[in-house]
This record gives C-alpha cells, structure tokens and sequence, in this order.
C-alpha cells in the first residue's frame, strides 16, 4: 500500500533561523531576532531575563542566520534537485509589518516572498507557509506586552489578510501558529511574553495561549472566505508521554502531561475547551477571560488538518522518585533507560513516532502531516570534503520506516512529511549552528565565522532517493 500517490515530501525551515538580513529589506526587529547564543538564551525565551533590543554583551546568532535572505535561490534549487514536493517555511512578520501594527504593509518584503515562492514553482516545489514561527514584533511587545494583549489578534489578522491575498495563486497550504504548545515553555520565544517580578505566569501564559486560539480560529475563517481552496492546519509539538513505570502515580502524571501537551489541538481541531482543561484551569485559578463570541468562534472554525513535530517521546515519573532526568529539550523528562540519545541529549525513538501518529489520528481523525522531525549533530567535513552523516541517515530512515507502517498497518490518514531541516540553521533551543540538521552543510561556525559555502551531504543524495521512491528505498 504505502504512501500516498501525492504524499508531500519536502524539508521545513523557519525564517528566523535561516534568513537573517534583520536589518535589510525595510525588516523590523522581533524577539526571535533578540534572543542570544549562551548562557543566557534559556532565561531569555523563557521570560525570565527581559531582552527587547541587542546589546554588545550578547552573540545574536538571527542576525545572519545562515543568508538565506541572499541565497534563496541556490537553496531551493537544490532543494528541487533533491526531488522536493513541498517546502515548508515561514513568514517574517516584521518583513510585512515592521512594527506590527501599520495600516499598509512594507512592499519589499512582500516581493521578496513573492521571488521566493517564484523559484519554488520553478521547481514544482509547493510552499507550505507558517505564518508566524515563534515571530512577535518587538515594537507590540513595548507597546502591548506581546500576546498577553487580544489588541494583538487584529494585528496577526492584517498579516494573514495581506498574506492570503497577495498569495493567494502561490499558497494554498497554512499553518497558523508553530509549535503552538511551547508559550507554556518558552513564552518569550513563543508569543513575546517576558514577567515582571510576582506576576501570575500561567495566568498570563493561558490568557495569551486564550489569544492566539481565537486568531488562529479566525485565520481559518479568513483563509476559506478568501481562497476556497485553501487549506489550514494547527502545528505542536508532539511526542507521546509514557509512564516512567507501570506505578499508577506515573502512568496517571504522563496522562496530564499528555493532555497539556494536546490542550491546543484539542481546542483548535475540535473546536472546544475540553473538559479537563476547564475543570484544570479554573481550579487552579487560571482559565482565560474570554469575550462573549469566543467560543463560537472557536466551534466553527476548527482547522483542516493537524501538523506536528516529532523529535523523541517523554518519559514521565511522578515527583518523588529517585529517577535520573533527560537532558536537552526544553520539556522535561525522565531519562527512558530503554532508549539510545543523541548528541544533545535527546532520546531517539523511531516507535515513538508510530505510536504519536496512532495516538493524534484516535484522537481527531483529521488528515495528518509530520512538519518537523530530524536529529541535531556535529558534522565533519573530511579531507575530501565530504560529509559523511550516516547517523542522520540511521535516524530519518527509522523514522521514515515507523511512519510508513502507521500508514500502511494502522492505516493513519498521513499527507506528508518535512525533515528539519534541509539545510543547516539556527537551533531555536539552544542557538547553537554547531547543532546541524540539515542535507546541505552551510560553512557559518559557532563563532559567527565561515564562508556561508553550501555543500551536499551523503544524506542529500541518500533522501533523493526516498523521493524518488516514494518512501519505498530506505
């Protein structure tokens, strides 16, 4: 059976950890453009460490990123040499709306997404377009305190507006929100929010999280009245809870996690605060202020499909055991000792991923689509120089294995699959450039040095053929 005759393979970026020119193009400044490389990045995404402008202290990897401002073209050539059905990437907001909230929208940035998604027709690439990737103007964080504030509703309105007008013949695949799930976790990078000292964090995190429901239910609404076709979906981050034992205490802990961790599709997919977050919510005295009409608006406007990222499970123990805790990403986690762990600490787990897709398909029976999954590692060039990242090939093709029996075995109604990321970039959660992901080697290290030369790995030419194949030759 396999795959899908039109299954959408591709590679998935985000503008602020590939483009840079934050200075060009008539581009406003943003938080993702403000949060440094080092020690104190962590306390910045988080809103613990209040950083709204660039200082001379602090290395701010966004800046330049990888070029891509510069080297689009190259870069999406080779992504159609390796066979790409679809490309995922995202908006700079501030490139539409400097500051975020003018009445017109600045036109350079407008053309240059309009040459972008230019070469990608060239090669018969499909855009699939996150409007905002953990993007918030900085000048609404000054003047409103980013999406704590519902004024920010009509401002993400107006991008998607123009958006979905100018191109409207370029897109027809959206996804309003990245990784929605992580304002809980890192809500400065997330939506903008940094706090005062004695504020109500998750009073503040919930009513913003309150926000963005509401314009990513009206984004739909907006995007089906403008163009028919068009087709919008939720993306977070995913990964199943498992008990740290079969000890009740644990297996109930990962079930709560696991329904904060789905709380945002369950309300964007089926339309509703689900009954667990309510009762959650208002104990703990936290459930949002909402307006009269919210919550119709969120009953009929649900998305078309779910998106999610996927880079390892969790592993949940109740408090007070003596288990030893996972490194790495920014969820926390017991570490699974069944389980091998990348560079970064990460738990690599291929089954994970089958059991994610069968867990999010029971759940909403919406199409579905992978829109970020890939491994973190140093790469070497070699004397030759050559990049021989076999360990990422290992990785994707397990991946890719576990994904195609969910579809072929569990029959998961799966529409695609975006690697992240194709290319070299920024990590988001550590900032680090030494953290590679991609098929293609950009030369940038971490010390902001490098001749920004792009260069094909053994996995580029090793994931043209999983292309070709359509997911048949791993």
């Amino acid at each position: 059976m396999g795959f899908r005759k039109d299954f959408m393979w591709g590679g998935a970026t985000a503008a602020n950890q590939c483009e840079g020119g934050i200075f060009e193009g008539g581009r406003g400044l943003a938080n993702v453009d403000v949060c440094p490389a080092g020690k104190d990045r962590n306390a910045v995404i988080t809103g613990h460490m209040k950083m709204l402008e660039m200082d001379g202290e602090h290395r701010y990897p966004a800046a330049e990123a990888v070029d891509m401002y510069h080297h689009f073209k190259e870069d999406i050539a080779l992504f159609g040499e390796m066979g790409f059905k679809t490309y995922r990437m995202s908006i700079a907001w501030t490139r539409i709306f400097p500051n975020g909230d003018e009445e017109e929208p600045n036109e350079e940035g407008l053309r240059f997404y309009d040459e972008v998604f230019a070469e990608c027709k060239k090669y018969g690439i499909e855009p699939l377009v996150t409007i905002s990737h953990f993007d918030c103007p900085i000048y609404l964080i000054k003047k409103w305190g980013g999406w704590r504030s519902r004024r920010m509703i009509d401002c993400y309105l107006r991008l998607c507006e123009v958006l979905f007008t100018r191109y409207k013949d370029a897109v027809t695949y959206w996804l309003t929100f990245n990784e929605i799930n992580m304002i809980l976790h890192a809500p400065f990078m997330g939506a903008g929010i940094y706090f005062e000292e004695d504020e109500e964090e998750e009073k503040i995190k919930y009513q913003a999280a309150h926000h963005e429901l509401v314009a990513s239910a009206l984004a739909v609404r907006m995007a089906h009245e403008i163009n028919p076709e068009n087709k919008v979906g939720c993306m977070f981050a995913a990964g199943s809870a498992y008990p740290y034992s079969c000890r009740p205490e644990d297996v109930w802990e990962a079930l709560v996690v696991d329904q904060e961790n789905y709380f945002f599709a369950d309300v964007q997919a089926r339309g509703y605060y689900p009954s667990y977050a309510k009762a959650r919510l208002k104990k703990n005295g936290v459930f949002p202020e909402m307006e009269p009409g919210d919550e119709e608006i969120l009953r009929k406007y649900p998305v078309d499909f779910i998106s999610f990222s996927y880079y390892n499970s969790r592993c949940i123990a109740a408090p007070g055991g003596d288990q030893e805790e996972a490194e790495g990403n920014l969820f926390k986690s017991a570490k699974n000792p069944y389980l091998k762990f990348s560079q970064w600490g990460w738990p690599i787990d291929p089954l994970g991923l089958r059991i994610t897709l069968n867990e999010v398909y029971d759940r909403y029976q919406k199409p579905m689509f992978i829109v970020e999954n890939g491994l973190g590692a140093v790469d070497t060039v070699d004397e030759h120089g050559e990049i021989s990242d076999d360990y990422r090939i290992d990785y994707l093709r397990d991946h890719i294995k576990a994904m195609r029996d969910a579809v072929e075995e569990d029959g998961v109604d799966l529409m695609g699959y975006t690697s992240w990321a194709p290319i070299d970039l920024i990590s988001a959660g550590s900032g680090e450039m030494k953290k590679r992901y991609g098929f293609i080697y950009v030369d940038k290290q971490e010390d902001g040095t490098g001749t920004l030369e792009r260069r094909r790995k053994k996995s580029f030419y090793w994931y043209k053929k999983v292309i070709e194949s359509n997911g048949e030759e791993l």
